[in-house]
């Protein structure tokens, strides 16, 4: 039986060599954003909204023809403890 990832990780490269994490709870709120927000501006030098639901009080906003790369890492949280210091 497959996993299902507790939530994902998105990875954005900027060209200027910067990186920047975001999480999406589910795949297809990331889909979302990125068919609605991200791919119509590609090529736009205006701000758009990155979200950041998981932490309050917090924003980013990005050149959407800035992004030069985008990593989805699947994160499964496991209750089996992973740390080896004692």
């Amino acid at each position: 039986m497959p996993r299902t990832p507790d939530e994902y990780a998105i990875h954005l490269f900027l060209d200027t060599g910067h990186r920047e994490e975001v999480r999406f709870s589910n795949i297809q709120d990331f889909q979302k954003w990125y068919s609605s927000e991200l791919m119509p501006k590609s090529q736009s030098d205006d701000f758009i909204n990155v979200p950041l639901k998981t932490i309050q009080g917090e924003y980013m906003v990005v050149r959407p023809s800035r992004v030069a790369a985008i990593r989805v890492e699947p994160i499964f949280n496991s209750s089996v403890d992973r740390s080896f210091a004692e």
